[in-house]
């Protein structure tokens, strides 16, 4: 009797890496929105939050693909 190694890669493997990639782009979406959510708010709001105008403005100008670390990890 011969021995037969598993050499294939298990059908489960593919999409894992696939879910990945779209949990990624799922959150760089949301970080998309809450920037422009974050440049829509008024002085007072921004004032509850701890902002300033000029932070929220450029938290806001960041790019689609500038989201934070911790979450495409």
């Amino acid at each position: 009797m011969t021995h037969a190694e598993l050499t294939h890669v298990p059908a489960c493997a593919a999409p894992r890496r696939k879910i990945g990639l779209l949990r990624s782009l799922s959150l760089r979406l949301a970080a998309r929105r809450q920037r422009r959510a974050l440049a829509e708010l008024d002085a007072e709001r921004l004032a509850d939050i701890g902002l300033s105008r000029d932070a929220a403005l450029k938290e806001a100008s960041r790019s689609f693909w500038d989201a934070p670390e911790s979450w495409t990890s």
